[in-house]
């Protein structure tokens, strides 16, 4: 027993420790399939993505209520922050002027299909603004 009550393991962890990091893995993966369960819909815009890596053309393949599909033009990092900006036309919402989705969000996923490269970016934050 450690001086503050807590048992450690022979290999030095503490299982409390470690019975918590398990949780969060799980939260996390849980979060995870939450996203991939959103109702997606398929829209094809493009879009610029800023990221600390730079800025990368992209087109917007889906989107749903946590997150947006994204074809990229080259790799992003998984856990990359991303902004971007989606311009929706006023015809399209409804409104007397465009409107501007103004998001921030993180990479979730990244993958190549059909030999091309896709992100996965949920969103954290967003804006709507009127032009």
């Amino acid at each position: 027993m450690a001086g503050n009550g807590s048992k450690i393991e022979q290999d030095g962890r503490n299982p409390v420790d470690q019975h918590s990091a398990e949780r969060v893995q799980k939260r996390t993966a849980q979060r995870f399939l939450d996203v991939q369960a959103a109702a997606r819909f398929p829209i094809h815009l493009p879009v610029s993505l800023k990221s600390d890596s730079g800025d990368n053309s992209a087109e917007i393949k889906n989107i749903s209520a946590n997150g947006v599909l994204f074809q990229v033009s080259s790799d992003m990092p998984v856990g990359s922050p991303v902004n971007f900006t989606i311009s929706l036309p006023a015809d399209v919402v409804g409104a007397e002027a465009d409107v501007q989705l103004d998001c921030r969000g993180r990479v979730v996923r990244s993958f190549e299909e059909d030999g091309r490269r896709a992100v996965g970016v949920v969103i954290d934050e967003y804006r709507f603004e009127r032009h």
